[in-house]
């Protein structure tokens, strides 16, 4: 009831889903990561170009400045905050601070030395984005294992296909699924194989006070170094002030992407489970309307699929607006970048509520099947096809006047086959002696060449 008034679902109604984000996107999160970077870079002006100097012995001191920083840190921070009004500079001198306090007050002002916000900025968030990239690809695996495992539960199981909605050639359950499956691993190799870059370059991105006061630095090559080696991100040499973000605007559309399947693969369980094809099991104690004591919703897939048009239509801000800063810089992306965990937390609610939908689903093989015996017309496809080979007159148009918009028998499905006059006696048998749920086609073998190749 702590979260009652939250104004936000996602620290309210869902705050139990979204929490292992708060030490990522959180206010707490990104101010960690500013002191990281900051730390960083004063350790790369001491051990790299050779700037500032402290004894061995202390420089246990300038990595507990980072050690030790916890939500009470966060918190010092802003108290310096509402002074400075100013979150980046609250950082530097809550370091500057530490600095003293720990007997290094000789190297405090090389703190931020040469740096802009954004310089700090954009590299905390790329940092927070790749924490948050990871953990969330983790999530997108757990969605695809349930995926896989429904493909090879009832990947022998036929099931009459819809196209247009239409009664159309039976498949496999579990091919499916791993239409689905496949779809996922896709984007998720390239969520996983995502550059996250950095930029590290002055104000205006020329590395002017820079070179200004040490000009025989190579600070290309400095940056360069600093970016892969001291904070694990991909370099970016040509900026203005502002990191041109097409980095987050990729990472977000490769999301988008995800979510869009996962809303396909919802709305498809959603009518799987309105014909019947699949039950859900009981939860003891639930209630699946106010008035009719029969229900039990797909409220999981329903959610999924409202999370997922949430995150989707903010990625699809994120992605668009971060490509554009006016002239060498405007601060329009700053609130923006603010609610990179208000995207993440959407997303991950979209897909706990998938896993939780299908770690409930049961197969109604009888439901299935009813559809397969009561379709004996979806047999035209290779009765058709049989006619083409040995040139049937018109064999497409015979068909379609013996079952466009028709339901037919076995008996007059035999009766048409029999009349055939080019088609030979075993192929005309075969067409007899084949049934609706033996007519899938490869779609075994697909699903085993999909385990095969993952």
């Amino acid at each position: 009831m702590d979260t009652i008034k939250a104004l936000s679902v996602l620290d309210g109604r869902y705050e139990k889903i979204t929490r292992p984000l708060h030490d990522i996107f959180s206010e707490y999160g990104l101010i960690r990561q500013r002191v990281i970077v900051e730390i960083q870079w004063l350790k790369f002006l001491i051990k790299e170009l050779n700037l500032a100097e402290i004894k061995s012995s202390d420089s246990r001191k300038l990595e507990a400045i980072v050690t030790r920083f916890d939500e009470s840190a966060a918190k010092e921070v802003k108290e310096i905050e509402k002074t400075t009004n100013h979150d980046v500079k609250a950082v530097e001198y809550y370091i500057k601070d530490k600095l003293s306090q720990s007997g290094l007050e000789m190297i405090k002002e090389w703190v931020h030395f040469s740096c802009t916000s954004e310089d700090i900025n954009n590299t905390a968030y790329a940092m927070m984005l790749k924490t948050g990239r990871d953990f969330i690809g983790d999530a997108v695996s757990e969605l695809l294992e349930r995926i896989e495992n429904m493909g090879r539960k009832y990947k022998a199981i036929p099931m009459m296909s819809r196209t247009h909605g239409q009664p159309a050639s039976p498949t496999t359950v579990g091919k499916e699924f791993i239409n689905f499956a496949w779809r996922v691993r896709e984007e998720l190799a390239k969520l996983r194989r995502s550059d996250i870059q950095g930029k590290f370059n002055g104000a205006s991105g020329n590395f002017n006070a820079h070179a200004f006061v040490y000009p025989d630095i190579d600070w290309i090559k400095a940056s360069q170094k600093f970016l892969s080696e001291y904070l694990n991100l991909t370099p970016i040499m040509i900026t203005t002030q502002i990191n041109p973000y097409s980095y987050i605007s990729s990472l977000l559309h490769t999301m988008i992407r995800i979510a869009s399947i996962i809303m396909d693969l919802d709305r498809d369980m959603w009518g799987y489970i309105s014909i019947g094809y699949f039950t859900q099991k009981l939860e003891k104690g639930e209630v699946g309307s106010s008035t009719m004591p029969h229900k039990i919703n797909p409220i999981d897939f329903e959610n999924s699929e409202g999370n997922m048009g949430v995150a989707v239509s903010m990625m699809d801000h994120l992605a668009v607006k971060l490509l554009h800063s006016r002239f060498q810089r405007d601060l329009s992306d700053s609130t923006v970048l603010r609610n990179l965990g208000s995207v993440f937390g959407y997303f991950l609610i979209g897909l706990k509520s998938a896993v939780k939908g299908l770690d409930k689903l049961d197969l109604n093989r009888e439901a299935v099947q009813y559809d397969l015996d009561h379709n004996p017309e979806l047999l035209s496809e290779p009765i058709q096809t049989v006619m083409r080979v040995f040139e049937e007159e018109n064999p497409y148009e015979k068909l379609k006047e013996l079952t466009r918009g028709k339901k037919i028998t076995r008996k007059s499905l035999h009766h048409f086959i029999d009349r055939l006059e080019k088609v030979p006696p075993d192929y005309k048998e075969r067409l007899k002696n084949l049934s609706v749920d033996h007519y899938t086609g490869i779609a075994e073998s697909l699903v085993d060449l999909y385990f095969s190749e993952k």
